[in-house]
């Protein structure tokens, strides 16, 4: 099963019949949970309200736009109003009798009279309307095939880069385990140093090497790299089974996290190669971040 981002578009148009057409519009971007927002033409409440049911029905998350909008251009009668223009012709020849003078009317003077020109507009509104409706919902199914394509290409795209982040992080991981031996043998060292200048007659020897020990133990990250390998191969079995992974992702990241940070707290100061395995952390605590910014987008 692909992995879907919640980033899409898609687009069609429709021509309703010979005088009506319009463009209908998806767009989705990402949301922690399933947000629809319809623009509709006024008079498309049922229409609406089945928009809304199909989108939920067929998408998970992610805020997501549909836009209809419609461009009309009905067929037109040009006419004149004959009353208005024979009123004026009428006015004319009055004033040019009464007057005695000469000239003809101006038909152009006529027509650009305000009313003189009338159209006389054929469409009907309430059945534009429902033929509108009937060519969305034709159209809805197919335009969503277009969306989820869009999404699960972007999906594709996402699921390479996080595969890249997790060869990273698991190359930091390999490279703590090889050099927790040698920094775990100098906190030894070092811990014994100290305890030998603190302990003076008072102490045995093997009470030393007990303080020491257990000091060790507490500074052991073999648990959390251990963990850490086990999650980066969870991550991976979730890309290859795909679907509704993102929160999932979310929360072994969190995990990761924490493992990263417990690694940190524990081999801090040591010096020498103690400070590798402190920019190796680091780097994990960095493609981890990088990975989080990533699934933000996944469905």
């Amino acid at each position: 099963m692909p992995i879907y981002s919640m980033t899409g578009f898609a687009r069609t148009q429709i021509q309703v019949h010979g005088q009506l057409s319009c463009t209908l519009s998806l767009k989705s971007v990402n949301h922690r949970f399933l947000d629809v927002q319809l623009r509709l033409p006024a008079g498309l409440d049922a229409l609406e309200m089945e928009l809304r049911k199909t989108l939920k029905d067929a998408l998970i998350r992610g805020h997501v736009d549909l836009t209809l909008s419609v461009d009309r251009t009905s067929q037109q009668k040009a006419g004149y109003n004959r009353e208005l223009v024979d009123n004026y012709l009428a006015a004319f020849a009055a004033a040019r009798e009464e007057h005695g003078l000469g000239g003809q009317p101006d038909l152009n003077a006529a027509l650009r009279l305000p009313g003189a020109l009338q159209s006389e507009n054929r469409s009907n509104g309430d059945e534009d309307l429902e033929a509108l409706a009937a060519a969305v919902r034709r159209e809805i199914g197919p335009l969503l095939d277009q969306l989820k394509i869009m999404r699960a290409r972007e999906g594709e795209a996402l699921e390479a880069v996080l595969h890249a982040t997790l060869d990273r992080l698991a190359a930091a991981n390999e490279g703590v385990a090889a050099l927790r031996p040698e920094v775990e043998q100098r906190h030894q060292e070092r811990l014994t140093q100290r305890l030998e200048a603190a302990a003076g007659a008072e102490f045995s020897r093997q009470r030393l090497l007990e303080e020491v020990a257990v000091l060790v133990e507490r500074s052991d990250v073999s648990e959390e790299l251990a963990r850490m390998t086990t999650h980066i191969d969870h991550f991976r079995e979730l890309l290859t089974a795909g679907g509704e992974i993102g929160k999932k992702l979310d929360f072994l990241l969190q995990e990761m996290n924490r493992e990263a940070n417990t690694l940190l707290s524990k081999t801090g100061g040591v010096g020498g190669k103690g400070t590798l395995i402190t920019e190796l952390g680091l780097a994990m605590k960095t493609e981890i971040e990088k990975a989080r910014e990533q699934i933000q987008n996944l469905e």
